[in-house]
């Protein structure tokens, strides 16, 4: 596993050659996962196209997992790249949230929530 000090040990879900999938520590929804590349490195932008290729091979693979586990109704998949996009850990991961059906009053605008005042744009 990476020397990364926020894995904390935990325990992967599957991996490849590039990365892996562990549960988020603080989860945003139930079955909350995170997509980490074996490489320790900060921005996402900095990535291999092996490592994007792999990467995205295991957000899929996170999908058809959660998919089955806790069927949930929709998905939000992102990635915080510096610290004014609210990055704290300087390893890369990739958010995979399913979201489900009430589990906010109104999703319209999905990630633009990010920034609560841009998030409303009908």
């Amino acid at each position: 596993m990476s020397d990364s000090p926020f894995l904390d040990n935990r325990e992967k879900l599957f991996e490849n050659s590039k990365g892996f999938v562990i549960y988020d520590k603080f989860p945003v929804s139930e079955g909350h996962c995170l997509v980490i590349p074996q490489r320790v490195y900060s921005n996402y932008f900095d990535s291999t196209e092996e490592e994007i290729a792999a990467l995205n091979q295991l957000v899929f693979e996170t999908k058809l997992f959660l998919d089955e586990k806790y069927q949930p109704s929709g998905y939000n998949v992102g990635i915080n790249c510096g610290e004014d996009a609210g990055q704290t850990v300087n390893h890369v991961h990739i958010h995979v949230i399913p979201r489900y059906k009430g589990d906010v009053t109104n999703p319209e605008g999905g990630v633009r929530g990010v920034i609560p005042d841009k998030q409303k744009y009908t």
